[in-house]
């Protein structure tokens, strides 16, 4: 079982930039694939961006293409996520997941249930 945890979220001003890191023990997450996942106040949680195990592909919510980036440290056993030009309807707490190689491959890496393992979240507060 690998456990996952996030760091780096905070308050940041809107315009802004703010990395988060996912950090992962217990096993290592280096052939997974690793996404990222939001969940602002009285919504559902929503996909932002996900990355191969071998960090040869990635994708990204429309609403964060050219302001996040995902990328990956295998040898860390750690993925982050680059959050740049943040805006304030952007407040979330932040999750990171691997993959489950036992969902059904129907599933697309945006949909939460292609993931068993999350992490606690981290929160993130854009100002305005």
């Amino acid at each position: 079982q690998v456990q996952l945890v996030e760091s780096g979220g905070g308050l940041v001003q809107a315009g802004g930039s703010l990395r988060l890191s996912c950090a992962a023990s217990g096993r290592t997450v280096s052939s997974y694939a690793v996404g990222w996942f939001r969940q602002a106040p009285g919504k559902e949680r929503a996909f932002v961006a996900v990355i191969s195990a071998n960090a040869r592909i990635t994708q990204y919510a429309d609403s964060v293409k050219g302001r996040f980036t995902i990328s990956r440290d295998n040898a860390k056993n750690t993925v982050y996520l680059q959050m740049n030009n943040r805006q304030p309807e952007e407040t979330a707490v932040y999750y990171c997941a691997s993959e489950s190689r036992s969902a059904s491959s129907r599933l697309t890496y945006s949909d939460s249930r292609a993931y068993d393992n999350w992490g606690q979240g981290t929160q993130v507060t854009v100002s305005s």
